[in-house]
């Protein structure tokens, strides 16, 4: 052998034995690399929450228009969330296979290029189209987002961190409700999806920054860069003050077949279950909440004061998960939610007084984004090793997806065949079944690495 080549082969050697990615992460404090990695990647996550929630105020200005139909209308919403679907399972692919850093820039651009294209779009049937695309965009943020995020951040405080995430997202609830109030008006709907294209290509210029994620170029045998990522995060956290490191331990290599096994299988099961359930709540229950109190003749369904309540419980509800994932542990929150949003939901369908209907709904909201949290942001992605974490999450994200195509129906039949108490009744079911999954097939990964989690419960 040359000294060349002996001398490279040595360097590999070298890196290979020295870079443990997962390990040397682990031991970091909380620093400004954590804290900006969140909010570039945040600030991608709000748009997608800005985004998903902006035909609540677009489409009854394309209506007033003339501009759209209801049947086109209709269609905007289907072609979202079946471009979401898409985008959660693709993203998923693309992300073990090309990694987590030109995926999330990939899904960002795509996003920004379409909102821009909705906002000069001639015709409701370009909209349409370009909703199309801006889907695929969402779809693949909430699945690449949270994974990212979750490689990085130590798992002392993971669970926090990933909840806040999850705040962030869910802040674009009351942003596009108070933009789209004091815009709309005065210059149209074109300018909420000017905002999100020119937001998103922001964004997506600042990212460049970000890096790719150690763990995934270790898997794909990129030690090399790996190592120079890794020892460039613990300068920039303080490399001298860093605890030693513990002896390399074995870690156990996941083959996409192997989601299909006796480790994986029953935690994409239980993916799935939790998202199913989770999206069913929020696209099945929460935004039926003012067609409800319409139907009963409240006309408080149709106030400020309603959509405010609304917009508050969510970020409040997931500040709450970020206090409770790693105090409490990621399943007795999880269930502890559960039972929460059972018991309020139990009691909201008695009440007839406008003040306790709402006070209780406000509660019963809480409870579920406390849910959304744990389940969207922090714990599906630690369920699944870093091999097969992005499609793992794409796989269970597109069932979840998938659910708000037909839950909407299996809704407005209950309402009307039983009520407000039938829907309920759907909610409290889809709970019960969460919680004996969660307790049957959960692990309890709060304050634990992910190399520990990837076969061990």
């Amino acid at each position: 052998m040359s000294v060349v080549a002996e001398t490279t082969a040595l360097t590999a050697a070298s890196a290979t034995m020295s870079v443990q990615s997962g390990a040397r992460l682990d031991r970091l404090p909380i620093s400004a690399f954590h804290t900006r990695i969140f909010w570039l990647i945040g600030a991608g996550m709000f748009f997608d929450g800005y985004d998903l929630y902006v035909g609540t105020s677009v489409l009854g200005a394309t209506l007033a228009s003339k501009f759209s139909t209801l049947a086109q209308n209709a269609q905007f919403v289907s072609v979202t969330f079946m471009g979401m679907t898409i985008g959660a399972l693709a993203a998923g692919f693309l992300g073990d296979s090309y990694g987590r850093r030109f995926t999330y820039q990939f899904n960002l651009l795509l996003f920004g290029i379409a909102s821009l294209g909705a906002a000069f779009a001639p015709s409701m049937e370009w909209l349409i189209a370009a909703r199309l695309l801006m889907g695929l965009g969402l779809g693949a943020e909430i699945v690449v987002g949270y994974s990212s995020l979750t490689e990085f951040v130590p798992p002392a405080s993971r669970g926090k961190w990933l909840a806040l995430m999850a705040m962030i997202v869910v802040s674009g609830l009351p942003a596009t409700t108070l933009l789209g109030s004091a815009l709309i008006p005065l210059v149209g709907w074109r300018a909420m999806f000017l905002i999100a294209g020119a937001g998103a290509l922001f964004v997506w210029y600042l990212r460049k920054a970000l890096p790719e994620s150690p763990r995934w170029l270790e898997t794909k045998g990129r030690t090399e860069e790996a190592e120079a990522i890794v020892a460039e995060i613990e300068k920039e956290c303080g490399a001298s003050a860093l605890p030693p490191l513990p002896p390399p331990a074995a870690v156990k290599s996941f083959s996409a077949a192997e989601l299909f096994g006796p480790v994986l299988l029953p935690r994409l099961i239980l993916g799935s279950i939790v998202l199913i359930v989770i999206n069913t709540l929020i696209f099945g229950f929460v935004t039926w909440l003012p067609t409800f109190f319409v139907q009963q003749g409240m006309t408080l369904a149709k106030s400020f004061a309603y959509t405010l309540v609304m917009s508050l419980a969510a970020p409040i509800g997931c500040a709450l998960g970020s206090v409770l994932a790693d105090r409490a542990g990621r399943r007795p929150t999880i269930v502890g939610g559960s039972v929460s949003t059972i018991a309020f939901g139990l009691i909201y369908p008695m009440l007839s007084d406008p003040v306790a209907f709402v006070a209780i709904g406000f509660c019963l909201l809480l409870s579920i984004y406390v849910l959304v949290a744990l389940l969207y942001g922090v714990y599906t992605p630690e369920l699944f090793p870093t091999e097969v974490r992005l499609r793992a999450n794409g796989i269970c994200n597109m069932l979840g997806r998938g659910a708000t195509i037909v839950s909407p129906f299996i809704v407005l039949g209950l309402f009307r065949a039983y009520g407000i108490g039938g829907v309920t009744s759907l909610m409290i079911g889809l709970l019960l079944i969460q919680i004996v999954a969660v307790m049957a097939w959960g692990i309890e990964p709060a304050k634990r690495g992910l190399e520990e989690l990837a076969d061990g419960r």
